[in-house]
């Protein structure tokens, strides 16, 4: 197996080579796909538990429960892409499959139908991630891989951004109902599809040293770095609350349920504005720093939500949480293309992805059981505690030559 590339030295501005063409389109794809999901996302928490009156614990294990399907397949379609050679039509699956199933978040009329609909939606999320990764570091030149998986972050996050304010904006509408906008969803999800379908290249195979990719049973050949990386990630995943958590924060504060994707919103501005300048930082300082610097942020952003008495101070927070994703996500993604062997990206990729799933549905369900239990309040400052702590090991496993 190779060895993983040595971290590139930082480049003068006048000698970056420019972005390749498919992580634009892969930026342009995943913007579509998520307007559609953070559409229906955004108003799921406002359907399961304001209208159909199910409880914070049915959430989080729906959250946490659908991840939790997808995350085998996060490994396995990093892997097959390795084996195969084959990326874009794992990429295409993915997209193609979470396409296809925004119709039944239109019909469903009560929660089965919802956790089909999400599970086979997460599923293909599960598919495409490791392999569009590990397409991105094919074709990136190491010394500007954190630009490149900054900018498809921030065109994702703009999604993520327009697609709660569609929902805001179409409920507005006399009549609208929450199924009306989950029919409109399905739109940009189809469009985004057919871009990948049409835009992107399959990249001619990376050169082999003669021995073939690991198998699942072979994973502890990656190398410690790679496994460093995919310690943290799972660590940072497990200690903070996700999505749906802070928009229904946002409600019991006593934002109106109509525009509690508003939170999302927020959330969305504040990491697709900071993921690209955050990218570029990561191609110039030490990950772990960065690392710990997104852990603070993280902390500062569950204090903020604890302390909340009203809607305002909540989505202050719910912006810390936004600049915390972009401090890390893309950080993440680069730390791994540089790590990773390079005739096993997508199976390092998969592991990634597969770690921070496992640990979402971990941090789902705690969170669904500590607000149940203990309030909102008192979840959110425990996961303030949490932040910090992670700190302290971000710094401890970062010692990395790579990093």
């Amino acid at each position: 197996m190779s060895t993983a590339e040595p971290a590139a030295e930082p480049s003068s501005p006048k000698r970056r080579p420019p972005l390749p063409r498919a992580v634009w389109v892969f930026g342009v794809v995943s913007l579509g796909m998520d307007v559609s999901s953070e559409m229906i996302h955004a108003l799921l928490p406002a359907l399961v538990v304001v209208q159909w009156g199910a409880s914070t614990v049915v959430l989080g294990l729906l959250e946490g429960g659908s991840e939790a399907l997808a995350s085998f397949l996060k490994i396995a379609s990093g892997t097959w892409s390795d084996r195969s050679g084959r990326r874009k039509r794992l990429a295409v699956l993915g997209y193609g499959l979470s396409a296809l199933v925004k119709p039944l978040f239109a019909v469903a009329t009560a929660l089965p139908g919802i956790v089909v609909a999400r599970v086979v939606d997460r599923v293909g999320k599960g598919i495409r991630g490791a392999p569009r990764d590990a397409m991105i570091a094919d074709v990136t030149p190491p010394e500007i891989r954190g630009a490149a998986y900054g900018l498809r972050q921030a065109l994702d996050t703009i999604g993520a951004l327009l697609g709660p304010l569609l929902a805001v904006a179409w409920l507005w509408r006399e009549g609208a109902t929450i199924q009306s906008v989950f029919v409109l969803a399905i739109v940009p999800a189809w469009i985004a599809v057919a871009l990948l379908v049409i835009g992107v290249r399959e990249p001619p195979a990376s050169p082999r040293t003669g021995k073939p990719p690991p198998a699942l049973r072979e994973l502890s050949r990656l190398g410690a770095g790679v496994w460093r990386v995919v310690t943290l990630a799972a660590a940072l995943a497990m200690v903070r609350a996700t999505e749906a958590f802070w928009v229904l924060a946002a409600i019991d504060r006593g934002l109106d349920g109509r525009l509690s994707p508003l939170a999302l919103a927020v959330m969305s501005a504040c990491y697709a504005a900071a993921s690209y300048p955050a990218g570029r930082w990561a191609d110039r300082v030490a990950h772990p720093r960065m690392l710990a610097i997104a852990c603070v942020v993280l902390a500062v952003a569950h204090t903020t939500v604890a302390l909340a008495a009203g809607p305002g101070l909540t989505l202050v927070g719910v912006a810390f949480f936004g600049l915390h994703l972009a401090l890390s996500q893309g950080l993440l993604s680069a730390w791994m293309a540089n790590v990773a062997p390079t005739t096993a990206r997508g199976t390092a990729f998969g592991m990634l992805h597969f770690a921070t799933g496992v640990a979402t549905v971990a941090s789902g369900a705690l969170v669904g059981l500590a607000w149940h239990a203990l309030g909102a309040t008192v979840t959110f400052a425990i996961g303030a505690t949490a932040a910090v702590g992670l700190v302290a090991l971000v710094l401890a496993l970062g010692r990395d030559p790579q990093a």
